[in-house]
């Protein structure tokens, strides 16, 4: 199969003509034409592609000037890669990592050698591209020409393979436990890093979520975040007395390192249907929540505050937590004053801008306070009426609502009556 037309001495340079017995020929569509003068052992020897070609088996092999002839049609974009691995074939380091300088270039001399069938060439490839770092242009080109090649190439995909579900839980619940810890602020990147990508694991988008919550791991990330609150709960005991010519600096910027580890915790949370614990924590502490908070004059700590209390109030008002009528109560009656002495400080820096924020806070007191008892949103609605910042939270719409159902009360439970009496009646009749 592989034995040669032509048996030529010790082969010369690369592009030698008096030595050469052989001419590949590099031929494109747009007319490019480059004569290449080879030898036909170093050809048969390193490729099985030229083996074939020149093998008494291949029926026409062109005579040109003397010389046996083998034309490649190729793409204008690999005519050099297509020289680069001929002269790789006289240069004794077919198998070397040092031709390469680039993804780019690897990627490149691997499809020529894989459709020139160059064994040691495609194996350095494959050496070169499983060892070096790739952005993500050069990950979808890999993505692109790799699938289609043999078994050969596939090892260079195998940091793309997906990981196993198990190894995956591990890696995040490993992650969740970092995230959730308390760690020096030289560290506070990475544990940003670290709380990015919790929340993209659980994230579903045009893929599924690589993390699909069992019992165990909602069991394990609702203990790293009991473990986080407390911590939060000691902080604010110990602020309580902490007096003003100690370290109160200090421990204000601890709290609000705490208060946006909640804050992300909460979204978290959210995503795992796992609020109720959190949300009643937050709800028995919040009377000491907001005196910790007045004592202090960093603005960034009363809008952790506040963003907390909104995804708190949040997952009440819209049933995602059910929560007694008096701890719904006391929540509006802590925070509905909080919010608003709070805004105006938070709009005042330039710095800060959540309309956002503002908007979800003001939709979830409206929603919270029409789910109270009618005679505690009429004390709500007296209060908020006679406040000076009767424009935010803007409760018309609860104040709609409670002036409608009080009037019509008496004549729509009176109907109910009525209706049970009938019931009734028609009942006794038939017995």
């Amino acid at each position: 199969m592989t034995t040669t037309v032509i048996e030529t001495p010790v082969s010369g340079k690369i592009g030698d003509r008096l030595s050469s017995d052989v001419v590949v020929r590099l031929r494109t569509q747009d007319g490019r034409d480059d004569w290449i003068y080879c030898h036909s052992d170093l050809l048969t020897k390193n490729s099985k592609y030229f083996a074939d070609r020149l093998s008494d088996n291949w029926p026409t092999c062109q005579i040109l000037d003397s010389r046996y002839c083998v034309e490649v049609h190729c793409q204008e974009s690999n005519v050099d890669y297509h020289i680069i691995i001929l002269r790789l074939f006289y240069d004794g380091a077919v198998g070397s990592l040092t031709h390469f300088h680039s993804v780019k270039n690897a990627l490149g001399l691997l499809q020529v050698a894989n459709e020139l069938i160059c064994p040691h060439i495609i194996a350095s490839c494959v050496d070169y591209l499983e060892a070096v770092p790739w952005d993500e242009f050069e990950e979808e080109e890999i993505l692109r020409i790799i699938p289609n090649m043999g078994l050969e190439v596939k090892p260079i995909l195998a940091r793309l393979q997906p990981v196993n579900v198990s190894a995956t839980v591990r890696v995040f619940l490993s992650t969740i436990q970092f995230a959730t810890s308390l760690l020096p602020s030289t560290l506070n990147d990475l544990k940003s890093s670290a709380q990015d990508q919790i929340e993209y694991m659980l994230t579903e988008d045009d893929d599924s979520p690589m993390i699909v919550a069992d019992d165990s791991v909602k069991s394990k990330v609702g203990w790293c975040v009991q473990i986080l609150f407390s911590r939060f709960s000691n902080l604010l005991v110990s602020l309580q007395f902490e007096s003003k010519d100690s370290n109160l600096e200090a421990q204000m910027l601890l709290l609000h390192s705490q208060l946006k580890d909640l804050s992300w915790a909460c979204q978290i949370l959210t995503k795992l249907e796992l609020m109720k614990t959190l949300a009643n924590k937050w709800v028995d502490a919040s009377e000491n929540i907001v005196k910790v908070v007045d004592r202090s004059e960093m603005v960034d700590i009363k809008l952790k505050v506040t963003e907390v209390t909104s995804k708190v109030l949040d997952s009440m008002a819209y049933g995602t937590v059910i929560l007694p009528t008096f701890k719904r109560l006391q929540m509006v009656k802590i925070w509905l004053p909080f919010v608003r002495v709070t805004k105006p400080l938070i709009d005042s820096d330039a710095n800060i801008e959540d309309h956002e924020l503002w908007q979800s806070l003001e939709s979830a007191f409206v929603s919270i306070v029409l789910a109270l008892p009618s005679s505690d949103q009429a004390d709500i609605l007296n209060e908020w009426l006679k406040s000076e910042h009767v424009h935010y939270p803007d409760l018309s719409e609860a104040f709609e609502v409670w002036c409608y159902r009080t009037k019509v009360a008496s004549r729509r439970l009176a109907v109910i009556g009525d209706d049970k009496c009938i019931i009734n009646n028609s009942s006794t009749m038939r017995l």
